[in-house]
């Protein structure tokens, strides 16, 4: 495995359709990418960071507090180390969930629609609250952009996405804790897996444990400053019949210190169907059966549909809040 930035890095403020065929390269290849033009100011992930680090230094009956279980159907809140599973083993990583903010009269949230509401913050730490919905807004419309990119690369108009699968997008935003890996052993922060979606924006400290699946073998990913690591996710692959490709990942901390990581995942409107793109039929030639035995291409339905179903595999003690 590879210890240097192997991963192309483009500057979305870049003129013309240079981002466009940049973003087309990386999506054919690894569907990995730094992306650096973004916009997004150093404060905003620095406070962030700040208020994210007081958090998990909090006593574990604190965080309880805001523990998913309390979450219902928004699918907010905390975990504790091991709470998550990812095909079925517990993660080594501890962590929050948040989304959109959505008021308890909002039509979505009346409708009872699984994983829209209100987010979880600790009293303990207020400024977290503010941070992280800054951090949303912002994000957001980095979403909007980076895809306008991804249209423009597809052939397609620039507001191709904006005007239908992410006109009322689907965001779910997680910040995640590792521990130290213990030397030796096998415990992974994230066993290998891909996203659901369209797109992830990651931000990620310095210590670094990411590493992506390449057709050439794992290489790690490791953090650039100023930069978002971005991937696209299982909808796009769909979209784009396997033209654009959603790749395996994994994060293993062994840098001796504690991680911290924040991922932002930007995805279609939870009822929107996600059919093929006009014209993009085409699928890869690698014939490799999918990670988890579920093609994203061979699934019908809505978006929420999708997400529901791996969701419940993630945290199946609480998918009854939520199915």
């Amino acid at each position: 495995m590879t210890s240097t930035p192997t991963l192309p890095v483009i500057d979305l403020s870049a003129p013309g359709d240079r981002p466009a065929r940049q973003i087309e390269a990386a999506c054919r290849d690894t569907g990995f990418f730094y992306l650096t033009g973004h916009g997004v100011p150093p404060g905003l992930l620095g406070s962030l960071d700040a208020a994210s680090r007081a958090f998990f230094a909090l006593p574990e009956a604190d965080k309880m507090e805001i523990a998913m279980d309390r979450g219902g159907r928004a699918w907010r809140g905390y975990f504790p180390v091991g709470g998550e599973l990812t095909s079925g083993r517990p993660d080594l990583k501890e962590g929050v969930y948040f989304g959109t903010e959505l008021p308890d009269d909002h039509p979505r949230v009346r409708a009872g629609l699984p994983l829209h509401g209100r987010n979880l913050f600790p009293r303990q730490v207020p400024e977290l609250r503010a941070a992280v919905l800054a951090y949303l807004d912002a994000l957001t419309s980095v979403g909007h952009s980076v895809l306008r990119a991804v249209a423009r690369s597809l052939d397609l108009p620039a507001d191709y996405f904006e005007a239908s699968y992410t006109a009322e997008p689907t965001v779910l935003f997680r910040i995640f804790h590792y521990p130290p890996s213990p030397p030796g052993s096998d415990d992974w922060g994230v066993g290998q897996h891909t996203d659901y979606g369209l797109l992830t924006l990651l931000a990620q400290d310095d210590n670094g444990g990411l590493s992506v699946r390449t057709p050439d073998g794992w290489i790690d990913a490791p953090p650039i400053p100023g930069t978002f690591v971005c991937n696209i996710g299982d909808m796009l692959e769909k979209l784009t019949g396997g033209w654009y490709r959603s790749t395996l990942h994994r994060v293993r901390n062994v840098s001796g210190r504690d991680r911290l990581s924040y991922p932002f995942f930007f995805d279609p409107d939870f009822t929107a169907e996600v059919p093929a793109l006009p014209a993009r039929t085409r699928t890869t030639a690698a014939g490799e059966p999918w990670w988890d035995g579920a093609d994203p291409r061979a699934f019908t339905g809505t978006y929420g549909d999708y997400l529901l179903g791996k969701v419940a595999k993630v945290f199946p003690q609480l998918s009854g809040d939520v199915l």
